[in-house]
């Protein structure tokens, strides 16, 4: 299936429900789809075809979605960037997408117009304010593109539809095309197409250069779902609008919910209407769940695992194992889960693999490998299957292990396991035992050189507000709980974590400050 049917459906079956809501106005699905054939045939007049690409960068806005249809129309590509990036930054992932026409917010036109032009660009379109020289004004080239409907998709579902770069926590971002199948296979298994009886509303949060922000619409708009788009996180804003347009269907990393939770203005709003609220992108506290099951026990929760390559999730922990009442017994295997990452969805299979590429038994730790249509098989620049391992499995870079039961338990990305005297410690392992003391907020554990051992146990702590947790304490509870190799050598105690901008600790950036101290 083509990623423009998702539009084509939503807006056959319910044309005049909203699409979007946006800063204070909204947008039918038969305006989409009009505005998005629209720019499709005001790209191809400056010259954009197949396999060429339009990069955005900007804010959440739903011309996200109109370049996303558009370009998927001429079979060409979107790539949306991170609109964060400055100098390099930027230049880099710009340079590697080669786009042909970029659109961008007007506060960035100037960035852009200070780096060197992409090769083969054509045009710089400026999605509002006033047009700076040399650019395109969005709602100009518009209403030149002309209503009628003769351009539509030649290419094969399994080409690419977005080319998306990976978080960069490791290091230079990279390129993955994500295949139109990848999209739409997820979709079919995963989500409800448009009822005109049925009507929901969800908010996008997530920036949509990122895969999850981006499957998040697509995924609304398959549904026919009402998106309410907010440009860019803020816990307040987040609180109003949920409140106002009585969002039903809301994702969110595990640093917004915690930060919605803080927020002052949680307990007097209303958020009655929430049903459905998904959490991923980086590890989820036990301890900041369980808090949020209790503050919204009205609210269905889903853990949601997954990454660029994969066009999403793989793995999912229900809403049923978030249900915290019942039997002791019950309640105790439901709070285990909740420390993993749930199971493999019905379009995609996950397996831990041994260092050969073999699948391992249940209980056995090794590197966690997904495959399936949407998987991708490599990243922009590289042959064709080379990051596969034997059996099409495409490895996460993440190790764990899976129980009797099929759930995924993580232990920590493979660059980060920390290797002292022969012996493998999973730095989550130990965060999960130093949060487990009541003083401690947040917590990241890395490994720094050790003469002796090749490297050692460092922690850094983050206290909760008004609490100052003590070094003998926390030694303490990991001698109860932690073998001595696993314990930590040095405690740093810090104000907050370095993390990129969905909640990831960047753990290199961390291990480079604690070096330098």
């Amino acid at each position: 299936m083509h990623s423009l049917d998702l539009l084509t459906i939503a807006a056959a079956v319910v044309p005049d429900r909203d699409a979007a809501r946006f800063d204070g106005s909204a947008l039918a699905y038969a305006q989409l789809a009009d505005r998005a054939n629209r720019l499709a045939n005001a790209l191809a007049d400056l010259g954009v075809g197949h396999g060429d690409r339009v990069a955005v960068v900007d804010v959440n806005s739903p011309r996200h979605l109109e370049v996303y249809f558009a370009a998927a129309r001429l079979d060409a590509v979107y790539a949306p960037l991170n609109f964060r990036g400055r100098g390099r930054e930027l230049a880099y992932p710009l340079s590697v997408a080669a786009p042909k026409v970029v659109f961008a917010g007007a506060r960035y036109a100037v960035g852009i117009d200070a780096l060197d032009a992409p090769h083969g660009l054509v045009a710089r379109v400026a999605l509002d304010g006033a047009a700076p020289d040399g650019w395109l004004a969005y709602e100009e080239l518009l209403a030149h593109g002309g209503t009628e409907e003769t351009r539509f998709p030649e290419g094969d579902p399994g080409e690419t539809a977005a080319l998306l770069f990976t978080a960069g926590t490791t290091g230079t971002p990279k390129a993955a095309p994500i295949s139109h199948a990848a999209f739409t296979s997820f979709m079919l298994a995963n989500v409800e197409p448009a009822d005109p009886d049925s009507e929901e509303r969800a908010i996008v949060s997530l920036p949509l250069y990122h895969v999850a922000g981006l499957q998040s619409a697509l995924a609304s708009v398959y549904g026919g779902r009402t998106l309410v788009v907010q440009r860019q996180f803020d816990a307040a804003e987040w609180l109003e609008l949920a409140e106002r347009e009585r969002v039903q269907r809301a994702l969110l990393v595990p640093t917004m919910l915690k930060q919605a939770l803080d927020h002052h203005d949680f307990p007097r709003r209303d958020l009655s209407a929430l049903s459905v609220l998904t959490y991923g992108g980086a590890p989820m506290p036990a301890s900041l769940i369980e808090r949020a099951i209790a503050a919204l026990p009205h609210v269905r929760f889903i853990n949601a695992f997954g990454q660029t390559e994969t066009a999403s999730t793989i793995t999912m922990i229900p809403p049923e194992d978030h249900v915290l009442e019942g039997p002791p017994e019950v309640v105790a295997l439901r709070r285990r889960r909740l420390r993993s990452i749930g199971r493999p969805l019905p379009d995609v299979e996950v397996a831990v693999l041994d260092e050969q590429g073999a699948p391992l038994p249940p209980g056995a730790t090794g590197e966690i490998a997904a495959r399936g249509d949407r998987v991708t098989r490599g990243y922009l620049g590289e042959a064709d299957g080379e990051r596969l391992l034997p059996g099409g499995w495409l490895p996460t870079g993440d190790l764990g292990r899976m129980d009797e039961d099929g759930y995924v338990y993580l232990e920590g990305r493979a660059k980060d396991f920390i290797k002292r005297g022969g012996e493998m410690v999973s730095p989550e392992e130990v965060e999960n035992v130093l949060l487990s003391h009541s003083g401690v907020d947040e917590c990241a554990v890395v490994g720094l050189p050790d003469d002796t051992w090749g490297e050692c146990v460092a922690a850094v702590i983050v206290p909760k507000p008004g609490q100052a947790p003590a070094k003998a304490e926390l030694l303490a509870l990991a001698e109860r709980e932690l073998a001595r190799f696993k314990r930590p050598k040095h405690l740093f105690f810090a104000d907050e974590l370095p993390r990129n901008d969905l909640g990831k600790v960047l753990k290199r950036e961390l291990r480079e400050r604690l070096g330098r101290e």
